[in-house]
């Protein structure tokens, strides 16, 4: 008697599918050593196939039979399948090498010998900036240095406000080191974005660097608003009793900052062309030492205009530097914020995607689109969605082709369709 795992050439008579010409069966290769007792098939199923005559056999699938004039015609199927059922050996096998692979791929690159424990601690960083510096690009490099460098100057600055006893070289100090958090997170989605997509992010982390663009963004946002409070607060009260600012920690932090935009100059721009979700992110950096730039020079202006004894100049230059910032910071909050509530991708006039709609709707094999929607997953990279009602009888597959060409040549990378029949 034959063993069980093996598979007849001969065709059954009790399955009369299995020899259609539309389903495909291949037994695994004999060299695999899997294939040995292995009673698993690769199934493929194309896109058409035809209904077998013998429909009054019990053990034949059904689908829906479409008779005129006493044939049968072609059914279609919607999508293009393949299913391959492990055994529990091989799932184990699978699961204990994903298990292997986790352990060694860490959020900050893959570092040989790190347990994932430690992802997190202070080592970890301290590894990381080492390895950025021989293995990172050339803006985070830079930002980088320009982070040691605000460490350093914040540290001093709260140091010497501590001992000197002065209030604001200490509250300078904290809005520098909030500062510093936001640019390493910057920096941490510089590194991370880096890695290619697994199992769990399979869009990959990318869009990580649109995150950090709209949090710099919604923190230069906040930083114009406190501005704008504090111009507020120097005009109510007596300026005569108001502090002037320390001109050479002004000018001492303009110093760092003009560093800064120097390594970003490339982004120093109001109105930018993302053509990648690097672009955001290097350009919210650049946005940020520019306007902690501006808020210097604005405090030089007024501690030098309240000593030649003008009136109210604390509150013109804190309320023109309020209104510029927010002017700057306002195209990337809204362009980051677009990007992360999946808006219409702005790179394709919405004219364009009504007219490949109509289009789309003219057909003859097209009854109705029931859903369509379209937006950026990252700067440059346009994907949608669409559900379309096909016409009972009609085939499918010239839809398919029709719509990802359109949509292809509109500039759409990735396009999801489904098709259902009305």
């Amino acid at each position: 008697m034959e063993n069980n795992s093996r598979v007849s050439d001969q065709p059954d008579s009790r399955f009369p599918y299995l020899n259609s010409k539309s389903f495909h069966y291949h037994q695994l290769e004999s060299h695999s050593p899997r294939s040995i007792n292995d009673r698993r098939f690769a199934f493929s199923r194309q896109t058409s196939f035809h209904q077998s005559t013998e429909t009054n056999n019990p053990n034949t699938p059904r689908s829906s039979v479409i008779i005129s004039n006493d044939s049968i015609k072609p059914l279609l199927s919607r999508t293009a399948s393949s299913i391959d059922i492990p055994p529990p050996a091989e799932a184990h096998e699978r699961e204990s090498i994903c298990r292997e692979d986790d352990h060694n791929d860490l959020f900050l690159g893959e570092w040989n010998g790190v347990s994932g424990e430690d992802k997190f601690s202070v080592s970890s960083f301290l590894v990381s900036g080492f390895r950025i510096m021989r293995t990172g690009n050339r803006f985070m490099k830079r930002l980088l240095v320009l982070i040691f460098l605000n460490v350093a100057y914040s540290t001093a600055e709260l140091f010497i406000g501590l001992v000197s006893g002065r209030v604001g070289l200490v509250s300078d100090a904290f809005h520098l080191t909030f500062g510093c958090g936001l640019l390493t997170f910057s920096l941490f989605a510089m590194d991370v974005s880096r890695n290619k997509a697994d199992r769990i992010y399979t869009y990959g982390y990318k869009r990580l660097e649109v995150l950090s663009a709209f949090t710099n963004a919604l923190f230069l946002l906040f930083m114009s608003f406190s501005l704008a409070v504090e111009a507020l607060h120097a005009f109510i009260q007596d300026e005569s009793e108001h502090k002037h600012y320390l001109i050479v920690s002004a000018v001492t932090n303009l110093l760092v900052n003009l560093i800064g935009v120097w390594f970003f100059r490339n982004y120093a721009r109001v109105n930018l062309v993302y053509r990648k979700a690097e672009d955001m992110n290097y350009h919210s950096v650049c946005l940020h030492v520019l306007a902690d730039s501006i808020r210097s020079a604005g405090l030089i202006l007024a501690s030098w205009l309240l000593a030649l004894g003008v009136k109210n100049a604390e509150v013109l230059c804190l309320g023109l530097v309020s209104v510029t910032v927010f002017m700057l910071v306002m195209p990337l909050f809204k362009a980051t914020g677009g990007v992360l509530l999946q808006m219409a991708p702005p790179s394709i006039p919405s004219s364009a995607l009504s007219k490949c709609l109509r289009q789309v709707m003219s057909r003859e094999d097209v009854s109705e689109i029931s859903q369509a929607r379209f937006w950026e997953l990252v700067p440059g990279h346009v994907v949608g969605s669409i559900s379309l009602q096909v016409k009972t009888g009609m085939a499918d597959r010239p839809i398919l082709q029709y719509v990802h060409g359109l949509y292809h040549d509109l500039g759409v990378q990735q396009l999801t369709v489904q098709t259902d029949y009305a």
